[in-house]
């Protein structure tokens, strides 16, 4: 080995790195494969419920107790404006506050704000105290603090609470659904249907698939296992007591119930909720006219932002809960924390092995006895994949490494 090439070392790492996230991977679809043994088993023995309720009756119902609705704002100001009025539109109630939380240097989103709210008493507008951007959980704690001191000033706590992102387009049913339902649960999730984009077909359409099977699997079968569920930060609710305990736990901060030194503050959100003893319910139901009760929403069209908005899920999931979860019994559980390390880890070695892959048949100009037999002769000389060519290798592992990312799920 002393006498070995930079190609030969490449080769043996490349090989080493197949094996290190071929197990991982394994681990993974062993996972992949229980839920969807379990789903499908539902579905054959009818144990998936198929709940359909009158959008009209339930809107028009009456809310059981005050609720308030966290809608956490930074350069907003395109997408705002609509959002609320949508919202207020939708909602006939009257003992429901929408908490819009904006930072006092970004006066175009305090503005559309301002404009969609008018003089309705049901919007609360919370200007941070300090210069954004900081972090969504921060922007969340500032609005929770708002709602502490509201329900000093009026003497009566709220039932729920309710998250929203600035782009939703919340459902007509949605609050009396999560009123309804927080009745025997601390922690509601509806359905979140992105919206196919006819411009951003292969970068903002795929979310359309990740939640199909995120919402219309995964989640059922955690409901039905009656285990942890993740939140999606939008689209659900915290009954007001579990909220307050949150906000007490130390070890998270103590700034409030939301994690501002995590990356996903929604996901441990649902965690955390688990491991107090909370109990958790998704609830997938459809209208009268056969459509679900969910929040719909735009998701990311362009790739450098749809790779921001996918590395921060992953290491907020994998890396960071891994960290501040733990394995703990009544934590995010030992199967979830198995599936959520081995996708990351995983995932990062087909990378390194892909990107080792195109080094090694550019590393060695034609001509010098770099051409792909030769480099595939030496690949072979260390053990890897003797007799394939080199261009059906790469083909084969990023085809691999497409197909595990596109079932990524956060």
């Amino acid at each position: 080995m002393a006498d070995w090439t930079i190609l030969q070392w490449l080769a043996l790492m490349e090989r080493e790195l197949l094996l290190f996230a071929g197990i991982f991977f394994l681990i993974g679809a062993a996972d992949e494969l229980l839920v969807d043994g379990i789903w499908g088993w539902m579905k054959l023995t009818g144990r998936i419920p198929r709940l359909v309720l009158d959008r009209r009756d339930i809107k028009a119902r009456r809310l059981s107790g005050a609720a308030a609705v966290f809608i956490p704002a930074w350069h907003e100001d395109k997408v705002i404006q609509h959002t609320i009025a949508h919202a207020l539109a939708s909602w006939p109630h009257q003992d429901f506050v929408i908490y819009v939380g904006v930072y006092r240097n970004d006066m175009a989103t305090l503005e559309a704000a301002m404009r969609a709210a008018g003089a309705d008493r049901r919007v609360r507008l919370v200007v941070h105290d300090c210069n954004g951007p900081s972090t969504k959980a921060d922007c969340l704690n500032r609005l929770y603090r708002a709602l502490e001191v509201d329900e000093l000033r009026k003497g009566a706590p709220v039932r729920m609470v309710v998250l929203h992102d600035a782009e939703d387009m919340v459902d007509a049913a949605e609050l009396g659904l999560l009123d309804h339902a927080i009745d025997r649960a601390d922690f509601v999730q509806i359905p979140v249907v992105p919206l196919p984009q006819s411009g951003s077909r292969w970068i903002g359409s795929h979310y359309c698939e990740e939640f199909a099977e995120a919402h219309g699997k995964t989640m059922m079968v955690r409901d039905w296992l009656d285990t942890c569920m993740p939140a999606a930060g939008v689209g659900c609710a915290v009954e007001r007591s579990m909220l307050r305990q949150l906000a007490l736990q130390a070890d998270f901060g103590g700034e409030g119930p939301f994690s501002v030194a995590s990356l996903t503050e929604d996901y441990e959100l649902g965690m955390r909720i688990h491991t107090l003893g909370g109990r958790s319910r998704f609830l997938r139901v459809r209208g009268e006219d056969g459509t679900l009760i969910a929040t719909r929403a735009l998701f990311p069209a362009r790739l450098d932002e749809a790779v921001r908005q996918k590395a921060r899920w992953v290491h907020g999931i994998a890396f960071q809960g891994w960290d501040r979860l733990g394995w703990g019994k009544r934590s995010s559980g030992k199967l979830d924390a198995s599936a959520r390390s081995t996708r990351a880890i995983g995932g990062t070695g087909a990378g390194l092995r892909i990107y080792l892959l195109c080094a090694g048949d550019c590393a060695v100009p034609a001509g010098r006895g770099g051409d792909r037999a030769t480099v595939a002769s030496r690949s072979a000389a260390v053990g890897a994949a003797a007799g394939q060519s080199r261009q059906l290798r790469l083909a084969r592992n990023c085809a691999l490494w497409l197909y595990r990312t596109r079932i990524w799920r956060g």
